[in-house]
């Protein structure tokens, strides 16, 4: 895993584990969409922290993704995935 629950909790800014259901999923699906996007296993990279990054802000997006940042998270996102990709392929 790229983040851990506690990590997504304080993301996401909440307090407790009641939302532990939907949230452990979505840090679950998170390696796996950045290796499909980037075309690299992020989770092979020892303290990688553009990649831990990027799961924090798509976690955000993916936990609301209809709230009032989401074209801002969107594009934020798109930016650090071409980052991501570029660093890839240099290692």
């Amino acid at each position: 895993m790229l983040i851990s629950m506690e990590e997504a909790r304080e993301t996401l800014r909440l307090d407790g584990t009641d939302n532990d259901i939907i949230i452990q999923p979505l840090v679950e699906a998170i390696p796996s969409y950045l290796e499909v996007a980037t075309g690299k296993d992020w989770t092979k990279e020892p303290d990688n922290r553009l990649a831990q990054t990027t799961a924090k802000f798509i976690l955000q997006l993916w936990y609301e993704p209809e709230d009032a940042n989401s074209a801002a998270l969107k594009r934020t996102i798109d930016t650090l995935l071409t980052a991501l990709t570029a660093l890839g392929r240099k290692r």
